[in-house]
């Protein structure tokens, strides 16, 4: 089996533009996200951000598709 990182970006150069959009989200909802250690963080807490942040990156997506 191999030892991926699912945290690693597909695009190297859009880490920092990732860590802003999860924390841009994580504010929306009203999750206490800081730089650094978040263990203190749910798991309701968590899926909640990553999961806000494909609903907005599909949406994104199916615009860009549609303007087409």
């Amino acid at each position: 089996m191999s030892n991926s990182n699912s945290n690693k970006t597909s695009v190297p150069n859009a880490k920092d533009a990732m860590n802003k959009f999860k924390m841009e989200v994580a504010n929306e909802l009203g999750v206490n996200l800081k730089q650094g250690y978040n263990g203190d963080l749910t798991a309701r807490e968590s899926g909640s951000i990553g999961g806000e942040m494909v609903r907005q990156m599909i949406k994104k997506q199916e615009q860009q598709m549609s303007d087409k």
